[in-house]
């Protein structure tokens, strides 16, 4: 029997109530005006701090930059940096500007950038300088950036030049903020925002085509999740071409009126002396980055912190109640979502969650459903079910995938956006994370491809055919370790195909394990029976990258 009254969420209200005031032009607009001498951005390795009018008038400066290169209004400009407050001054002049954001991952390149580019057809580039060659090497397929924009990290000038000499139009980044201001298109809330790509679980990567108002929910989610308020610093380390640092990190701070600190990447031996040193309230953790921080050796000044809250996607159950005394930390958070659809299982501040349980509904801005996915009828209470979401409020989920209207129909068949993602639910109202449905992989914090990852190794003419899995780490968190299990038509090892890999591949995504087999499992419509992998797991045959 189900409980008469199941718990939802009823904590998510706005901080901005006015549904057309949802971009981040008006949100930074708002608090230049109200407090324009508070920071609201610190990149402690950079030494640099911005105060909302800084930063009001940064972006404004970026934006008219891009509009005198000739940009209008809803251009696509591809954003692929590593962590710096020049990305972050970019993405916020391409969201004042009514542009759109296309943040690359900084590993990807050959196929897997092409690829993104043929999605966005962005027509600017901004790119730290070691990037660039990465960009020659696809030239022919790129040739629709009109001008790059370029981050110094010690070899700029070279870039610009192989840049040119490939016939682009290649600036220094600074030359975005130098230039004269202009009249500027005001942003509206339903406009494109930003495009965000999937990990690609059954195809290649998807551009999720996330409209103002979107963006500013997702901050707002986590507003609520995290009680964020103008007196909050919150840290962000992962990498900001992510949607955690981006509009669950950064963006929330801003929200709430706060600072949002970032840091070049995730340490975590030095995890609480960058919380210690910046004043650090609030921060995020993602896969096995609270693992990782446990493990470091205990100091005697480890509760010496402001940081009250943590957000852990997902949280580390076994060593929840034992970091929490270790650090002094109030409250852990946690949330179901995904970039599709924001996050519509929240789990309330201070609550003390059932063990596994990801949170409760968020009943006044979702429906959502646990259904057979091969019916779309819904599973009784207890049961596995696949999890589609649908929203009550205008706005706050993706127009559907960046010019691919066919994975747009299929994903929102029966008006319900699938996730892929098999959850139950309790009698009480909690949700508890199952498994994935789809093949998708996620490693060290990066979400990986399978497919992808595949069309690689398939490119190896010894290689007939290849099958990627996750199998598990050893380490908590729900991350997997990467197998391909490959079927050759003449002799190769597996030394030979992770070389191939090289350069072809991400290095998070190149698979950890290969085995090389006479024949995968099929069903009768010759589908690999990729359950039969997973079951198998890493098998004595199986080749290990790090033994």
């Amino acid at each position: 029997m189900a409980a008469a009254n199941p718990m939802v969420y009823r904590d998510l209200v706005p901080a901005f109530p006015d549904p057309d005031t949802w971009t981040f032009a008006h949100v930074l607009r708002h608090h230049a005006s109200a407090r324009p001498a508070a920071i609201c951005l610190d990149h402690p390795d950079q030494g640099l701090t911005l105060t909302y009018a800084e930063a009001l008038d940064s972006a404004e400066r970026v934006a008219s930059t891009l509009y005198g290169a000739g940009a209008g209004q809803g251009d696509r400009v591809v954003i692929m940096a590593a962590n710096s407050s020049e990305l972050v001054r970019s993405w916020w002049g391409t969201a004042v500007g009514g542009l759109v954001e296309v943040p690359i991952n900084t590993n990807y390149e050959g196929e897997f950038l092409r690829h993104q580019l043929a999605i966005a057809k962005a027509r600017f580039a901004v790119i730290d300088d070691t990037f660039a060659e990465r960009w020659i090497a696809i030239a022919e397929h790129a040739r629709g950036i009109e001008k790059f924009w370029v981050i110094d990290t010690g070899t700029r000038d070279k870039a610009i030049r192989l840049l040119q000499d490939n016939g682009w139009q290649a600036s220094p980044w600074e030359e975005l903020e130098h230039g004269p201001k202009s009249d500027l298109p005001t942003p509206k809330p339903q406009d494109l925002g930003a495009i965000f790509y999937t990990s690609g679980t059954t195809g290649p990567s998807k551009g999720v085509a996330m409209p103002n108002s979107q963006l500013y929910f997702f901050a707002q989610v986590v507003v609520s999740l995290t009680r964020l308020t103008s007196e909050d610093v919150y840290l962000t380390t992962t990498p900001l071409f992510h949607g955690n640092a981006q509009f669950m990190a950064v963006y929330p701070a801003i929200v709430a009126g706060g600072r949002a600190v970032v840091r070049p990447k995730f340490s975590a031996s030095r995890w609480i002396d960058h919380v210690r040193d910046s004043g650090v309230t609030v921060t995020n953790f993602v896969g096995v980055m609270m693992d990782f921080a446990w493990k470091q050796p205990p100091r005697p000044d480890d509760r010496d912190n402001r940081l009250r809250c943590v957000y852990a996607a997902p949280t580390a159950v076994t060593i929840l109640p034992q970091f929490k005394e270790r650090f002094g930390i109030e409250a852990f958070v946690d949330a179901f979502g995904l970039t599709e659809t924001c996050a519509p299982i929240l789990s309330p501040y201070g609550v003390d969650r059932p063990a596994g349980a990801a949170g409760l509904q968020a009943a006044d801005w979702f429906d959502i459903k646990l259904v057979d996915p091969e019916t779309d009828r819904e599973v009784p209470v207890g049961e596995v079910g696949e999890l589609v979401v649908r929203p009550l409020v205008p706005g706050i989920c993706s127009n559907g995938y960046y010019n691919m209207p066919e994975k747009t129909v299929e994903t929102w068949r029966n008006l319900w956006f699938h996730t892929g993602d098999a959850l139950r639910k309790d009698e009480d109202g909690w949700f508890y994370f199952i498994d994935r449905y789809k093949d998708a992989l996620r490693r060290r914090g990066e979400n990986i491809s399978s497919y992808e990852v595949e069309q690689a190794i398939l490119g190896h003419p010894a290689v007939t055919e290849c099958a990627v899995i996750g199998v598990p780490a050893d380490v908590e968190a729900g991350e997997d370790e990467v197998l391909a299990v490959i079927v050759a038509a003449e002799p190769v090892t597996a030394d030979e195909l992770w070389q191939f890999c090289a350069g072809r591949i991400p290095a998070f995504a190149i698979p950890r394990y290969l085995r090389i087999v006479d024949s995968l499992p099929k069903t009768p419509s010759q589908k690999v029976r990729k359950s039969v992998l997973r079951d198998n797991g890493v098998t004595a045959d199986t080749h290990d990258r790090e033994p």
